[in-house]
Parts: structure tokens; C-alpha cells; sequence
């Protein structure tokens, strides 16, 4: 066993045979595919470089007389490195990059502060006999879309029957009225849809209106849109500015 001088860690002499490439075929490629795993994940490039200078000095001391250092092998570690510290470098320009698109985004956000918009949920609600807006978004097209209308106690006061729908968004209009014609009283409500295309079942999101009161950032680092109606959406969950 040789120890490097100045790194405090032992060679032993298959990591030697590795690097000379005097060991198996099937344990140089494990060994190779380990260290890079291992090194990419754990020391930066400039650690890899110091690393590999070491290991070069130790094979020029200790190589097999009877079977020299390969060169087309050194040329093809050295490029190794290099290919491990461009990956680093793009991993840093992409992360920057995201930072500056997420920042963005986010001055872009605060221009809908104080507006309406429909988005994810299911809160309706009915003042002096007008509901607010609200809306289904369909994953795929469907031959049947149901939109019910429940008031506080669960009661259904009213049932719409969309029909076929494209795929997408559909807005809903509500008159405000159930099912007898009668105006529902003012309050609150919650919006309810299903669909299906044939026999086969279609996701189905409601869409209510709230106010946007204020503009975070998330913990995945994308603006996130406070509603009116204490809810947080993400801005990609904004379907209609009203």
C-alpha cells in the first residue's frame, strides 16, 4: 500500500492497476463509474483536478515497468474532469438563470394586485342576488360536464348541465337561482363539477372569482398569488383575468 503524499489517504494498488488500466476491463469501468458518482456528488472540480494531479505523480512512481502508463487513458480522464467541471459551471448558470426568471415573474404578479381573476377553487358568492363568476377547466374533452351549486347546509340549490365540452376552460354563468326558478338568498357557496366522455371519467377543476389581495414567493421559489378568499394559487392557476 503507497499513501500520497500531503492528501493523508491510502492507494492501494487497484486503484493503481485502474489508473495504469492494467486491472480487468469490467473492474475499471466499475471503478471509473464509482469514482465519478461519488466525486460529482461530493468535491467540486477543482478538488477532482488536485485529486487527479496526485494520483498521476503515484502512478509515475509506482507503474508497472512491463506496461507504462497508457497515454489515450490519461487523455481520456483528463477529459473526464473537464466534462465534471462544465456540468458544475452550467448547473450554476441554470440555477442563476431560474432565480433572475422566478424574479420576474414575480414583479410581473404584482400587476394583479386588486384584480379579479378566476382561478382554482370553489367558493361562490351571492350579493343583492348576482353570483360571482366561476368556471370548470376540463383535462381532456368530455360528451358530459354537471355543475352543481351547493349552499352552506349541502343542500343543492341548483344543477347545470354544460353538455359536450372542449378540453380547457368553460366558463360558468349563474343567475343566481335555483332549481324552482326562485332567487337563492345572498351568501355563500361552493361550486361542484364532474364530467365524463362516454363511460370513461374527466377531471374536472372548478374555477370560482377571487381578489388578488397580494403577491409571495413560494417555497419552490415561484410567485404565488393571496386571494380574496385566504387562499394561495400559484400564477400558472390564474385561467381568466375578469
Amino acid at each position: 500500500m503507497t499513501t500520497i503524499s500531503g492528501s493523508g489517504s491510502a492507494l492501494t494498488s487497484t486503484l493503481l492497476d485502474t489508473v495504469n488500466g492494467t486491472g480487468s476491463t469490467s473492474s475499471t469501468s466499475s471503478t471509473s463509474s464509482t469514482s465519478s458518482s461519488t466525486s460529482a456528488t461530493s468535491t467540486s472540480s477543482t478538488d477532482l483536478q488536485a485529486t487527479f494531479l496526485k494520483l498521476l505523480v503515484a502512478e509515475m512512481k509506482n507503474q508497472d515497468p512491463t506496461n507504462p502508463m497508457d497515454s489515450s487513458q490519461m487523455t481520456s480522464q483528463l477529459a473526464q474532469i473537464n466534462t465534471v467541471s462544465g456540468i458544475g459551471a452550467l448547473n450554476t448558470t441554470l440555477s442563476s438563470l431560474a432565480t433572475q426568471i422566478n424574479a420576474g415573474q414575480q414583479v410581473s404578479a404584482s400587476t394583479l394586485i386588486g384584480k379579479n381573476v378566476l382561478a382554482t377553487g370553489s367558493d361562490l358568492t351571492v350579493a343583492s342576488g348576482t353570483a360571482t363568476a366561476a368556471g370548470v377547466k376540463l383535462d381532456s374533452a368530455a360528451s358530459a360536464v354537471t355543475v352543481s351549486i351547493v349552499d352552506a347546509s349541502g343542500k343543492t340549490v341548483r344543477t347545470l348541465n354544460l353538455g359536450a365540452t372542449a378540453a380547457g376552460v368553460t366558463p360558468v354563468s349563474w343567475d343566481g337561482k335555483d332549481d324552482t326558478g326562485s332567487t337563492v338568498s345572498d351568501g355563500s357557496y361552493t361550486l361542484k363539477a364532474s364530467a365524463v366522455n362516454g363511460t370513461t371519467s374527466v377531471t374536472a377543476t372548478p374555477l370560482a372569482q377571487a381578489q388578488v389581495a397580494s403577491v409571495i414567493q413560494q417555497s419552490s421559489g415561484t410567485p404565488g398569488l393571496v386571494l380574496s378568499t385566504g387562499s394561495t394559487v400559484s400564477l400558472s392557476a390564474v385561467a381568466q383575468i375578469l
